[in-house]
């Protein structure tokens, strides 16, 4: 339950959230612009310009002299001492921008090999969640003699970005042999899988100049590397021609199939020759190209057999070839190959949704007659059941596929007058409401989320309420989907300007639920969204797609009107029809369109035709194929609150997918 008061250690922050009431209209705005000018300020990094609004804004006592302060005092940060950094905590213990700073300060400190500092500062940072200080921490614990051997490498190779703290991290334990360099190969393998080249070039660095030298030729010129220098090298050549076959596999799988069958599978060895084999095959099954089943065949079947269990390959790469198994086997082999994939992954990524699904159909299919094959059904059946109760979209397939369909949770009661109030008067929520209201969205989701932190289910419905009503329906939506047990429906799903969104998708002929589920995804209902690569409005339309499709349907056009929320609507839902049409209504695919353009589920829907599930986990593109699974389950369940009784997913995803039939109108190759 929440607590009426506000705890002692945020009484600072209090007074400057109450001094708002004070201000008169003209004083409010004002300071309002004050802070504006300081966040230009600090985007520019003007030192001296922040340090003279600082002051101001702390004069005016505004609620969000929080940030100017932090900003004034971040952009000076690397000649900064301990004590300013203490004086700032203490002017705003318990916010964001406290615990903000403890983050910059910590990864400052890190920088300067500041041990004792950082060991005193390290377990006050409340979000603990950035990896670079995680691999400080190791360092310092490192340096002050503990093994860190198993976490460091945990966390090195989880990196995601070239950094100083978890390269510095790798250099410690490989000079004082708690790594190998096969530690360093595997990383450098990782990196160049997942096309992190800086990363792969950073970790190579650690084994001289001449390796160094020889992994970024392999990355740079693979074809001219492999055929030229690879053959010449020593005890190094196995490891780089991996990684230059590897690197032509991105832009050329049949290239560097074509390469191993001839020499380099021989050459490279077991484990080297099947990893390359595995990223060709990878690759192959993005490319949802007919020969990535038999590469992958050719990766296992390189495998010496007491590594076939758990290859060293990445959990992205076993995923993919599941993918592959998924989309061409036959028969048993299908179901074979995909749960020989799914149990090599990692722990983590064998607990995830989409592979406790396709694991427990694997186990279905592959499933004895009769009681021979009672175990396996049973522990399908498990795997169904406890899927079942997630609110997703493979919650909502299990469910179907053990003959029900999922059931909504049980409505919570309202949050109470004591609970609202609560919500109302948390110093981080006001803060976040002044910022939103200031349009520093940025600023205003970064203090809303670290205000949820420790939340309860009651807490955080009551938080979530309070941003519905204020209509900020994606604060309303994240912060509802964050409770476990007291689950709000109708509140993680709203129905924000219904009048509106109705009318419009029953005129372009649109179910509203499918309508609804797409908006949630797009834009969480933020009318004035814009997204890095120029998409616009409630729906998400891009600019080019917003005139083609105005003047595909007669309707007077400006291009400033795409922000208008009418326009936006009555353009999104004219799109999408259009879309659903071109692609034989299949509301799936009409979605991928959506999302990555109409061409490209042109070219996904070649090739076998595919249970619609199976289509969808296998679109190449990560973000299109999450982005199709949220939207259609996101449609069920709007249609289930909307009919007040659970509805299927599967009658929305349509039995099959397959290549357009014969008899089907031509492709509008107009569309955008």
């Amino acid at each position: 339950m929440w607590k009426t008061r506000i705890p002692p250690v945020l009484a600072t922050l209090a007074v400057f959230v109450g001094a708002a009431a004070c201000f008169s209209v003209q004083a409010q705005a004002d300071a309002d612009d004050l802070v504006r000018d300081a966040r230009q300020a600090f985007v520019r990094k003007d030192k001296a310009k922040l340090a003279n609004l600082r002051s101001a804004v702390l004069d005016a006592r505004h609620p969000l002299a929080t940030w100017v302060d932090y900003w004034a005092l971040t952009v000076r940060l690397p000649e900064a001492r301990q004590d300013e950094v203490d004086a700032f905590y203490a002017r705003w213990p318990g916010s964001f921008v406290e615990d903000r700073l403890r983050n910059d300060w910590l990864l400052e400190l890190g920088r300067r090999r500041d041990w004792p500092a950082f060991n005193r500062e390290v377990p006050r940072f409340k979000m603990n969640d950035d990896r670079e200080v995680t691999c400080y921490r190791l360092l310092a614990e490192h340096v002050s003699g503990k093994d860190v051997r198993d976490a460091a490498r945990t966390a090195w190779m989880a990196q995601k970005d070239a950094d100083d703290g978890c390269h510095q991290l790798a250099k410690a334990l490989l000079d004082s042999d708690r790594f190998t360099p096969e530690d360093v190969w595997r990383k450098v393998r990782l990196a160049t899988e997942l096309a992190r080249l800086k990363q792969a070039r950073q970790a190579a660095s650690l084994l001289g100049d001449s390796v160094a030298t020889a992994v970024q030729d392999a990355l740079d010129s693979p074809s001219r590397f492999i055929t030229t220098r690879a053959i010449a090298l020593g005890h190094a050549r196995n490891e780089t021609a991996a990684l230059a076959l590897a690197r032509l596999a991105a832009s050329d799988p049949a290239a560097a199939a074509r390469l191993l069958e001839e020499r380099w599978a021989g050459a490279l060895g077991g484990e080297h020759g099947a990893w390359a084999w595995a990223q060709t095959a990878k690759q192959a099954a993005v490319a949802l190209r007919p020969e990535a089943l038999e590469w992958s065949r050719n990766a296992w079947d390189t495998l010496k057999p007491k590594l076939r269990s758990q290859p060293d390959w990445s959990d992205e790469t076993l995923g993919w070839h599941a993918r592959a198994a998924l989309r061409l086997g036959q028969g048993s082999e299908k179901w074979t190959l995909t749960v020989r994939a799914i149990d090599a992954m990692s722990p983590e990524e064998r607990a995830d949704p989409t592979w406790r699904y396709w694991r427990a159909r694997a186990l279905q299919a592959l499933a004895k007659p009769g009681g021979a094959g009672d175990e396996q059904r049973d522990q399908a059946r498990s795997l169904l059941k406890d899927l079942s109760d997630e609110l997703h979209f493979y919650g909502q397939l299990a469910a179907e596929d053990l003959g029900a369909v999922q059931a909504l949770p049980a409505k919570p009661s309202a949050p109470s007058a004591p609970e609202r109030e609560a919500a109302r008067s948390h110093p981080g929520l006001q803060r976040s409401l002044v910022a939103f209201g200031m349009g520093l969205r940025s600023e205003a989701v970064r203090e809303w989320n670290f205000s949820l932190i420790g939340m309860g289910d009651r807490e955080l419905l009551a938080a979530a309420q309070l941003a519905c009503s204020r209509e900020i329906w994606d604060r309303c939506i994240n912060t509802s989907e964050r409770s476990k047990s007291e689950i709000d429906m109708e509140q993680r799903f709203p129905w924000p300007m219904r009048d509106e969104v109705v009318p419009r998708a029953r005129e372009a002929g649109l179910d509203p639920a499918y309508v609804y589920g797409l908006i949630r995804q797009e834009s969480r209902f933020i009318v004035a969204a814009r997204s890095h690569v120029g998409a616009a409005g409630l729906m998400q339309i891009m600019p080019a797609t917003a005139s083609w499709t105005a003047k595909r349907i007669g309707m007077p056009y400006r291009p400033e009107m795409i922000a208008d929320r009418d326009t936006n609507l009555r353009l999104g839902n004219a799109y999408l029809k259009l879309v659903l049409d071109d692609l034989s209504g299949s509301q799936a695919m009409a979605a991928a369109a959506y999302n990555a353009g109409p061409n490209r589920p042109r070219r996904w829907r070649e090739g076998p035709v595919l249970e619609t599930a199976i289509w969808i986990e296998n679109i190449p593109l990560h973000e299109t194929r999450d982005y199709v699974r949220r939207v259609l389950s996101n449609a069920t369940y709007y249609a289930s609150l909307a009919a007040g009784k659970p509805v299927a997913l599967k009658p929305r995803l349509g039995a099959t997918v397959g290549p357009r039939e014969a008899q089907a109108p031509a492709p509008d190759r107009s569309l955008p």
